[in-house]
């Protein structure tokens, strides 16, 4: 799937994927000849409200990724301000650039949680049972979920107890982005207090800087 969405967007095709190619050649694919490597698996998370789309918000979203200019621009909120990383930002060293998980520490409701990981390969924000009861929140206010996602185990699907919509902000009194995000609410224990992904980073306009 990777491979037909990137030739979509004009990569050329590597030799491999020529249905003409002969018999017995699949022992060369995995000959590291400094080519494009053979890609055996791949995991991810996914599920949610995404895979329970009707045939016409199918349709819609479509239109939305294919559109090649809208006649009316819609700028995302804060998109005028630009972002930049200089010296100011990076440490003094840096002994292992990208190696360490990027945790945050935003405000969820009224609290500032200190291990929120930030992960922008997936599109579910994800909240704990139990980081719900630090944040003294009823669990009658959780929605019913979608359906249940994978990924967190391969091969396994995860099934989340509800969902919830709550304020997250980023930053301090003098200069601060505040946001809804809906969290999909699991049972199971995890090492980070929330998981923010993609779409919810897309909302604050934010940047990943993975040296600091």
């Amino acid at each position: 799937m990777l491979r037909k969405h990137f030739d979509g967007l004009g990569f050329r095709k590597d030799a491999r994927d020529d249905p003409k190619k002969e018999k017995g050649s699949e022992k060369e694919d995995d000959k590291d000849d400094g080519g494009f490597p053979a890609v055996h698996d791949c995991y991810m998370i996914y599920g949610g409200p995404s895979t329970q789309l009707t045939a016409r918000q199918c349709k819609r979203e479509h239109r939305e990724v294919f559109t090649a200019r809208m006649a009316v621009p819609q700028y995302l909120s804060w998109s005028s301000t630009p972002i930049s990383f200089d010296r100011e930002d990076h440490p003094d060293k840096v002994v292992a650039p990208g190696v360490y998980p990027l945790v945050v520490d935003p405000i969820i409701v009224n609290t500032r949680l200190s291990k929120v990981l930030m992960d922008g390969g997936s599109s579910l924000n994800i909240i704990y049972l139990e980081t719900l009861d630090l944040l003294g929140i009823d669990r009658a206010w959780l929605q019913s979920s979608a359906g249940g996602f994978h990924g967190v185990v391969p091969g396994k699907k995860a099934l989340p107890v509800g969902r919830i919509d709550l304020p997250v902000c980023f930053g301090t009194a003098a200069n601060f982005r505040k946001e809804t995000l809906t969290f999909e609410v699991v049972g199971f224990q995890g090492t980070y207090h929330a998981i923010i992904r993609r779409p919810g980073y897309a909302k604050f306009m934010a940047i990943p800087n993975y040296t600091n």
